[in-house]
């Protein structure tokens, strides 16, 4: 689809400032899930920010799920850093039956402990460790080992500087009728969560430190949890300044309206990453795809029990009593109640009023009918219409363009009837007989480009969510409306600002606290407004 001639691009750009003028406001824009229910943004330890499930990159009979929590964590905040909750229960969750029910979970639990409790910071070490000067005032005399060596393990030798240090269990359960089986449990293995990414003078080797932390449990089962570098990314300051994108107006002249050149480029930022140089909390499953099918067997792409629906989820006790001490632990009720959820990256974000976005999370999914108006007549959608001074064209409601987000229906279960579309669903859908595309021919757009082993089918770490969601709600699933502008509205933040990993656990390991940056509208990430559009510093307006 070619872009619009430099006559309507005129013409559109003075349709959209005068648009920009009637300053709509816009909530919760493109932002996947971090901060973005009045609940979560009040529990951060709860809040899901991501969630993917995608076949293995190598092995076709392997799906890997990933959960993000605690957004926007800045790598040198320490002394604390950023732990799990250890009050928090951790959930990935498969449907596979087609009713929007979970009949699998693997349900994850964390252990802290201070080692060192009267040390200052979580964590510390230097080289082969430090004694104290030959002027060391007393008591403590001189040569008196004062700093830990450099911190180089999880556990047992060069371990002694995490003084905060987690471990986690892992237990896998299947529903048998009504009730649930335990199918798997780590026991009394000890799994050690991959602390924050000090810096290089208290851990010299972070990728190898981190490295540790991937688990080979048997039975084809391997996880990862710790801190680790942000995987989303988004020009997110320019979303909530009511959609005021930047990389559009340069190359087409259009915001928010991408050129040919640009949105073919997966691998240039045409405006500054927000979320660069941020960690997050992940936590990282590869299963055998046998234990997530119906009936435990691998299914071709074109057979419906090849496709699963997936979505986390956290939870936290129902009732806590804070203890009547000072320094004493909390009393915890052993009934939880979900806090937050999360199957595909845009409908609580993009679709569901502020007004029940709470009530949207603490809900499941096979109740999601309730919230099917938000779905068959988006709000975002006409947003972006008005904004857009009309145009962006959208679908006449209702909505049945959206429907393959919500049921199990084509294309990504070909083989699913009528009857086995299930009730209208927030679920992450998978076609686990569908192999992991090649990266050399991997598309950031995914299905939207062809790419049929990306979100929606599924999602992997590089999916463009943001232009995929923003596209989407604008009707490109309809042919009819899967024309310009429509199929070029993007942010201009094409991919992460670190490349991901392309094996286990596929995200990369935590920026530094020490040596971090992040991006702003002053630092790289633009293009020069003249072909062959250079990277240039962002402007600031």
């Amino acid at each position: 689809m070619k872009t619009a001639t430099a006559s309507n691009r005129r013409s559109l750009l003075t349709l959209l400032c005068a648009a920009a003028c009637l300053a709509l406001p816009v909530t919760g824009v493109f932002a996947a899930s971090h901060r973005e229910a009045p609940l979560t943004a009040l529990d951060h330890k709860a809040d899901i920010t991501d969630w993917y499930a995608f076949v293995s990159y190598d092995n076709p009979n392997k799906v890997t799920m990933i959960l993000n929590t605690d957004p926007l964590l800045e790598p040198a905040n320490g002394p604390n850093y950023h732990p799990f909750d250890p009050e928090v229960v951790y959930e990935m969750k498969v449907d596979n039956n087609f009713d929007g029910d979970e009949d699998v979970k693997v349900v994850f639990r964390f252990q802290s402990e201070i080692r060192a409790p009267g040390v200052f910071t979580s964590f510390v070490g230097a080289g082969g460790g430090v004694s104290t000067p030959a002027n060391s005032p007393a008591p403590v005399s001189p040569g008196t080992p004062i700093v830990p060596p450099a911190i180089t393990a999880l556990d047992g030798p060069g371990s002694a500087g995490l003084s905060l240090r987690q471990t986690y269990t892992v237990t896998i359960q299947k529903k048998v009728g009504s009730v649930w089986q335990t199918v798997f449990s780590s026991g009394s293995r000890k799994l050690y969560a991959v602390p924050a990414n000090v810096g290089p003078r208290t851990m010299p080797d972070y990728p190898s430190l981190a490295a540790q932390g991937i688990y080979d449990l048997g039975g084809g089962i391997r996880v990862f949890a710790g801190t680790v570098d942000d995987p989303f990314y988004i020009d997110l300051g320019a979303a909530f300044d009511t959609l005021n994108f930047r990389a559009g107006a340069f190359a087409t002249g259009i915001p928010a309206v991408l050129s040919d050149d640009q949105d073919a480029d997966d691998t240039v930022n045409f405006a500054p990453d927000a979320v660069a140089g941020y960690n997050v909390n992940s936590i990282v499953v590869e299963l055998p795809t046998t234990l997530l099918t119906s009936d435990g067997q691998v299914h071709p792409a074109t057979d419906a029990k090849a496709v699963i629906g997936t979505y986390g989820t956290t939870s936290r006790p129902r009732i806590k009593a804070q203890p009547t001490t000072a320094g004493g632990k909390p009393s915890l009720s052993s009934n939880f109640v979900q806090i937050q959820r999360m199957g595909n990256p845009l409908i609580n974000e993009l679709l569901i009023g502020t007004g029940d976005k709470d009530k949207f999370s603490m809900s499941e999914p096979k109740n999601d009918s309730q919230f099917a108006g938000y779905l068959l007549d988006p709000l975002l959608a006409r947003v972006l219409n008005a904004a857009y001074g009309g145009v962006v064209a959208i679908p006449t409601p209702p909505r049945l363009d959206l429907l393959p987000l919500v049921t199990y229906s084509a294309p990504i279960c070909p083989g699913c009837t009528a009857a086995q579309a299930g009730p209208v669903a927030d679920l992450l859908r998978l076609n686990t007989g569908i192999p992991a595309t090649a990266k050399a021919i991997r598309k950031r757009l995914g299905v939207l480009a062809g790419d049929f082993g990306g979100f929606p089918n599924g999602r992997r770490l590089s999916d463009d969510a943001t232009d995929i969601a923003a596209r989407v709600v604008t009707g490109v699933l309809n042919p009819a409306f899967n024309v310009f502008p429509n199929n070029r509205i993007g942010d201009g933040v094409n991919g992460n600002d670190v490349p991901y990993q392309e094996s286990f656990p596929y995200v990369a390991f935590a920026n530094s606290g020490r040596n971090s940056r992040h991006q702003n509208p002053g630092t790289s990430g633009c293009v020069s407004t003249t072909p062959p559009f250079l990277p240039i510093l962002c402007p600031t307006d």
